[in-house]
C-alpha cells in the first residue's frame, strides 16, 4: 500500500510507448524525438505525449482506497469533479486511479462497482500484456464487457485556448475510440468543432457500446468558457457514453451548477481529499518516520489533513532527532510550507481577495459583517463565499449568516504576515474586531481584541459590563498569541483591568497567568471606595470560581460558588437572606440584573460540577434554575450552557418534547455560530440523538450523534453517548462492538460514585446485548448480584415454582422483596426480567419485573417505565390474560404517547407486534399511533416483508385503498372515515368493496386480519 504505485512503473523505453499506441491505443502518427514522444497535431503542430498520460506520482505513494472507490462509483454518472486548492492531491489521486484502472484487468467490474479499489488493494494479476494505461483491461486478448469504459487522459496547461485544447482532446478521443467491437472510429475534429461536426461526433459516441471516459486534469487553466462549449454539448447528447473526470482548482469554466441541479455531478472536495489519521500514519510509515499516536493526531490537527503539507512534514521529520517535539512546533511558518503556500495558494488570488483573507485572519473565524468591518469594504462577504465555495480554500459552517475559517496551517502563515504589518495598522484591526464582537453578542472575543489592541479602558469596561459572558465553559483555546500585559500603573489606576486580563487568560486555559493577574488586581484594589469595592469583590469571586473549575476541583467549585452567592445584591422587593441581611447593603441601581447574573453563573457552575459527578437530578435542578436566571439577566452565553445541558438531562429522563424544544432553541442561539461553543452545541446534538433514538429514527440519531463528539470528553456525558451508540449498534446487529463501547463507558465511570443510575443503565444494556448473543448465563451473572437476593435466587433457579404473572403480576402487592425494595435499580430489574423471558421462563421474568406503575416509579426515567410496562403486557398475554395485557398496553401508550416514544414498542419482544395488532381490534384511544407502531415494529425474520405481501396479491391495493385499509382497523364508521379523508361516503364504500375483493374477504375484521398477515398494515 505504501510502496510505489503499480501504475508508476516506467516502460523500458519510449519505443514501448510508441509500440503500445500503434497497437491501437494512440494515433499512428507518433514519432520519437529522442526526448519525448510527439503526436502529429493539426497543421503539423506537435502534441506532447506527456500531456496524454498522467505524470509519474511522487514516491513513496500512499494509495487511498476510499477515494479510489469514490472515483470509481462517480464514473457511473456523466461528470466527476475533483476540486480543491493547490496541494490537495488532485493530480496524484487521478493518476493513481487512472493507472489502477488500467491494471485491474479481468478484475475490472462494471462502472461504479469498485474495480479500481480492487486493483488498488492488490488484485492485478490479470492485466493483459498489451494493455496501456487507461485501457481498463480491454487490450488484445482480454475479455471485454460492454459497459466497461475506454479511458483517455489530457493534462491542461496554462495558455491553452480552444484550438490547443481541442487538438489534445481529439488525440485523446481517437485513442479511446479506436475501431473496436465493429464500431468505426467517430469523426473527431482537431479544432473546436462546428455544430454539424458536434452532432456527428455525439451520434457516433452515443452509438458505441462501450462508454468513453475522459480525464481532464487542471481544467481551471482554461479561462475561456467558450472552449468547453463543444464538450458540454457532447455530455448532453451522447446518452452518457462520454463520461468526464475533472481535476481543477477554483474558477473552472464548466457549468457546475447546471450539472449539480440535474443530479449529474459527483464531487470530491477538500473534506474528502484530506488525509485521515490512519492515512497520515501510513504516509509517515512510507517515509520511514516513527511517530507516536499522539503525534500523529497532533500532525493531523495542525495540517487539517492537507496532503502537500503532510508530505513536507514527512520529509522534514526524517532528519529530526525528536519527531514528537518537532510536530508540537510544526506550523505554517515552516520555511518549505510557507514558501509553498505563498507561491501555489496565495499567489493565485487577486490582490483584493488576498487582502480580505489576510485582514480576516486577525479573527479565528469570520462572517461577512466582521470581514466588512475589518476591511472597510461592503463586499468582503462575496470574496469569502468565493474562497469557500469555488476554491474550497476556506471552511464554511451551516449557520446563517455563514462563518468562515482558514485551515490551521494557512492561518499560521496569515498570522505571520499580520505580524509584519505596521503596529498602528495591526492595532486598528484589533480594535475594529473588538467593536464588532462587542456589538454582536461575543464579548469574550471582543475582550481579547481590545487587550491586543491596547485599548485598556475599553477592555475594563467590557469586563465589568459583560463578565457573566466571559466565563469559560468549554475547552476551546483561542488562536493567536496572548495579548501583551498592560503597564503596572494602568492596573493600579484601574484594578478591574487586571481582572479583565485574568478573565482573558482563564478563557484561554492559562490558569497560572490568570491567577497572577488576579493577585495583582486584588493588591491594587485595597483603596477602592465601598460601592466599587463591593462590585469588585463580586467580580473576584466569579474569577475564583472560574479558576476552581479550571483546576477540576469539585469541592473548590462549590466553595467558590457559595462565596459568589454571598455577594448577591439585594434587589428591590426581595428581603435579604438570613445572615446576609447584615452583610449586603442595598444596591437599588441594577440590583435585580446583578442578582440574576450571580445566580446564573454560580448555579451553572454547580450544575456542571454535579453533572461531572454523575448526580443527574441535582444537575438538572441547578441548570433549570440557572437557565431561568440567565434569561432574566439576558446572558445568551450562559443561557446556551444551561439550555444544552438541561436538554440532555430531559432526554435522559425521557421528557422528549421538552428536550427537543430546548435543544433546538440552543442550537439556534448566536453563540453557536462560527465554530464557537462547540462543546455546548454538542450537548444539544446528543440530546437530539437520544430523542431520535427513543422515537426509533436511527438515521437521525446517527447524524446527531456524529455531531456530539466534543461533548464526550467528560465520562458522564460520554456514557450517555455510549448508550446511544450501543443501542444503534445493537439495532445494526453489531453486538460485539456495542459490548465494547459499553464496557469502556462503564470503566470511565468507576470513580463517579454518584453516577449510579447511569451505571445501572449501562449495565442493563450490556446484559441485554449478552442475552441477544445467547449468553444468558453471563447476562444473569452480570445482573444477579445487583438486583437483590430474591431476584438472584430467581436467576439461579429460574424453574422454581412461582405464580404466573396473571395471578401475581409485578404491579400488585404480591411482589418479591427485591422488587418491592427501593434499593433495586429499575434498569437492572427490567433487564433481568428480559433475560429470563428470553430464557423461556416467563414466571421468573414476572418475579424480576419491578412495579412500574407505583407512586415510587413515577420518579423513574420514562424509558425504563415504558420498557417495564410493555414487558409486563407481553407477560400477561403469554399467561393468557388478554384483557389485562390490553389494559397494561393502553397504560404504556398513555405514558409514552405525548412524547412520541416508539422504541419501547417497535424494538420490544417478538410478541409485542401481535399484541399491538390485537389491541387495534379491541379498541384503543391511540389507534393512529398503534397502527403506525404495528407497521414499524420489527418483523420476525421468518415473515415476509410488506412488499412481498403486497406482491402476493393478484391485484395490488392502490395508495388510496391502503389509506382506507388503515382506517378499517379503527372503530370509525364509513361515514366517519369519509369525513376524515374529505371524501364522499359512496367513494369510501367503493374503495372498501375493492379492498374486500382484492383481499378475498367478506367482512371488515377479516380484511384487516388478512392485511396484517400480508404485512400491508
Amino acid at each position: 500500500m505504501n510502496g510505489p504505485a503499480p501504475g508508476n512503473r516506467r516502460p523500458r523505453d519510449l519505443g514501448e510507448w510508441t509500440h503500445r499506441w500503434r497497437a491501437g491505443r494512440m494515433p499512428e502518427d507518433v514519432r520519437d524525438t529522442g526526448v519525448v514522444a510527439v503526436v502529429g497535431g493539426p497543421a503539423g503542430v506537435p502534441l506532447l505525449a506527456s500531456r496524454l498520460r498522467p505524470a509519474p506520482s511522487p514516491e513513496p505513494l500512499v494509495l487511498r482506497p476510499r477515494l479510489l472507490r469514490a472515483l470509481d462509483e462517480g464514473t457511473a454518472g456523466p461528470v466527476t469533479l475533483v476540486r480543491a486548492p493547490a496541494g490537495w492531491g488532485k493530480t496524484t489521486l487521478l493518476a493513481s486511479w487512472f493507472r489502477a484502472a488500467g491494471e485491474a484487468g479481468p478484475h475490472r467490474g462494471r462502472v461504479g462497482q469498485g474495480p479500481v479499489t480492487t486493483a488498488a488493494e492488490g488484485a492485478r494479476d490479470g492485466a493483459p500484456a498489451g494493455a496501456a494505461p487507461g485501457d481498463f483491461g480491454a487490450a488484445a486478448g482480454a475479455p471485454t464487457e460492454p459497459d466497461r469504459p475506454r479511458a483517455a487522459w489530457v493534462s491542461v496547461e496554462a495558455g491553452d485556448d480552444g484550438d490547443r485544447l481541442w487538438s489534445y482532446l481529439a488525440a485523446a478521443l481517437r485513442a479511446a475510440t479506436e475501431p473496436a467491437d465493429d464500431v468505426p472510429c467517430p469523426p473527431v475534429p482537431d479544432r473546436p468543432p462546428r455544430p454539424d461536426q458536434l452532432e456527428l461526433l455525439a451520434a457516433a459516441l452515443a452509438a458505441r457500446e462501450r462508454p468513453v471516459l475522459l480525464v481532464l486534469d487542471d481544467l481551471h487553466r482554461i479561462t475561456d468558457p467558450a472552449a468547453l462549449t463543444g464538450l458540454e454539448f457532447l455530455l448532453r447528447h451522447t446518452g452518457q457514453r462520454l463520461r468526464l473526470v475533472v481535476g481543477a482548482r477554483a474558477g473552472m469554466p464548466l457549468a457546475v451548477h447546471r450539472l449539480r441541479l440535474a443530479g449529474e455531478l459527483t464531487e470530491v472536495g477538500p473534506d474528502a481529499l484530506a488525509f485521515s489519521g490512519d492515512e497520515v500514519a501510513d504516509l509517515l510509515t512510507a517515509h520511514g518516520v516513527a511517530l507516536p499516536a499522539a503525534g500523529v493526531r497532533r500532525l493531523r490537527a495542525r495540517t487539517g489533513g492537507w496532503p502537500a503539507v503532510l508530505r513536507f512534514a514527512a520529509l522534514a521529520l526524517r532528519a529530526q532527532p525528536d519527531p514528537a517535539r518537532w510536530v508540537e512546533q510544526f506550523g505554517g511558518d515552516q520555511p518549505d510550507v510557507a514558501g509553498y503556500l505563498r507561491e501555489e495558494v496565495l499567489a493565485g488570488l487577486d490582490p483584493d481577495t488576498r487582502d480580505v483573507l489576510r485582514r480576516s485572519a486577525v479573527a479565528d473565524a469570520v462572517c461577512a459583517g466582521l470581514a466588512d468591518a475589518l476591511t472597510g469594504r461592503t463586499d468582503a462577504g462575496q470574496a469569502l463565499a468565493g474562497l469557500a465555495g469555488d476554491g474550497g480554500l476556506l471552511h464554511r459552517d451551516d449557520s446563517r449568516p455563514p462563518w468562515y475559517r482558514c485551515p490551521p496551517i494557512l492561518a499560521d502563515l496569515l498570522h505571520a504576515e499580520l505580524g509584519r504589518l505596521p503596529a498602528d495598522e495591526l492595532r486598528e484591526l484589533h480594535l475594529r474586531a473588538a467593536d464588532w464582537y462587542a456589538d454582536n453578542g461575543r464579548p469574550a472575543e471582543g475582550l481579547r481584541h481590545a487587550l491586543s489592541g491596547g485599548d485598556h479602558d475599553r477592555a475594563a469596561a467590557l469586563f465589568v459590563a459583560r463578565w457573566p459572558e466571559l466565563v469559560p465553559y468549554d475547552r476551546e483555546t483561542p488562536a493567536g498569541r496572548a495579548p501583551a500585559p498592560p503597564p503596572p500603573e494602568a492596573v493600579r489606576r484601574d484594578p478591574e483591568l487586571g481582572l479583565a486580563c485574568a478573565a482573558e487568560r482563564a478563557r484561554a486555559g492559562d490558569a497560572t497567568t490568570a491567577a497572577g493577574y488576579l493577585r495583582g488586581a486584588v493588591e491594587a484594589a485595597r483603596t477602592l471606595p465601598a460601592p466599587r469595592r463591593d462590585r469588585f469583590r463580586r467580580l473576584v469571586s466569579a474569577l475564583e470560581l472560574t479558576l476552581a473549575r479550571l483546576a477540576g476541583d469539585p469541592e473548590a467549585v462549590r466553595a467558590a460558588a457559595a462565596r459568589l452567592l454571598a455577594t448577591r445584591p439585594t434587589p428591590p422587593g426581595r428581603p435579604p437572606d438570613g445572615l446576609l441581611a447584615a452583610q449586603v447593603p442595598a444596591e437599588p441601581h441594577g440590583a435585580a440584573a446583578e442578582d440574576a447574573d450571580v445566580r446564573a453563573v454560580a448555579g451553572t457552575a454547580l450544575g456542571l460540577a454535579d453533572l461531572a459527578d454523575g448526580n443527574l437530578p441535582a444537575a438538572g435542578l441547578a441548570f433549570a434554575r440557572s437557565l431561568s436566571a440567565a434569561r432574566e439577566a439576558g446572558r445568551p452565553r450562559t443561557e446556551l450552557v444551561c439550555a444544552s445541558r438541561a436538554a440532555l438531562l430531559y432526554a435522559v429522563r425521557g421528557e422528549l418534547r421538552a428536550a427537543e424544544t430546548l435543544a433546538r432553541d440552543a442550537l439556534a442561539m448566536p453563540p453557536c455560530h462560527g465554530w464557537s461553543c462547540r462543546e455546548d452545541c454538542a450537548h444539544a446534538y446528543l440530546a437530539l440523538a437520544l430523542v431520535a433514538l427513543h422515537r426509533d429514527q436511527p438515521g437521525e440519531a446517527e447524524a446527531n450523534l456524529a455531531l456530539a463528539g466534543p461533548a464526550s470528553g467528560e465520562p458522564v456525558v460520554g456514557a450517555v453517548a455510549a448508550l446511544c451508540r450501543a443501542y444503534l449498534l445493537r439495532d445494526a446487529g453489531d453486538l460485539p462492538e456495542g459490548h465494547r463501547v459499553l464496557a469502556e463507558a462503564r470503566e470511565r465511570l468507576t470513580d463517579r460514585p454518584r453516577a449510579g443510575e447511569l451505571a445501572h443503565w449501562l449495565l442493563a444494556v450490556e446484559a441485554d446485548l449478552r442475552g441477544a448473543r445467547g449468553d444468558l448465563t453471563a447476562a444473569r451473572d452480570l445482573l444477579g448480584d445487583r438486583v437483590g437476593p430474591a431476584a438472584a435466587r430467581v436467576a439461579a433457579a429460574p424453574g422454581a415454582a412461582a405464580p404466573s404473572p396473571a395471578v401475581a403480576p409485578s404491579s400488585t402487592a404480591v411482589a418479591s422483596p427485591a422488587v418491592a425494595s427501593p434499593a433495586v435499580a429499575p434498569w437492572l430489574a427490567v433487564a433481568l426480567a428480559r433475560v429470563e423471558l428470553r430464557a423461556g421462563d416467563p414466571r421468573a421474568a414476572g418475579y424480576a419485573l419491578p412495579d412500574w406503575d407505583s407512586a415510587e416509579a413515577a420518579g423513574w426515567p420514562l424509558p425504563v417505565r415504558l420498557d417495564a410496562a410493555v414487558l409486563d403486557a407481553a407477560l400477561a398475554r403469554l399467561a393468557g390474560d388478554e384483557r389485562r395485557a390490553g389494559r397494561l398496553l393502553e397504560r404504556a401508550l398513555d405514558l409514552g404517547g405525548p412524547d412520541g416514544f416508539r422504541r419501547p414498542f417497535t424494538r420490544a419482544e417478538p410478541g409485542v407486534r401481535d399484541l399491538l395488532a390485537a389491541h387495534l381490534d379491541a379498541g384503543t384511544a391511540h389507534w393512529p399511533t398503534v397502527s403506525d407502531l404495528v407497521r414499524g415494529t420489527e418483523t420476525p425474520a421468518e415473515r415476509a416483508p410488506a412488499e412481498r405481501g403486497a406482491a402476493a396479491l393478484d391485484e395490488p391495493l392502490t395508495e388510496r385503498e391502503l389509506t382506507i385499509l388503515r382506517y378499517l382497523q379503527s372503530i370509525l364508521s364509513n361515514v366517519e372515515i369519509a369525513a376524515e379523508l374529505s371524501l364522499s361516503v359512496n367513494t369510501v364504500k367503493t374503495h372498501v368493496r375493492n379492498i374486500y375483493r382484492k383481499l378475498d374477504a367478506t367482512r371488515r375484521r377479516e380484511a384487516v386480519r388478512r392485511a396484517r398477515d400480508l404485512h400491508l398494515i
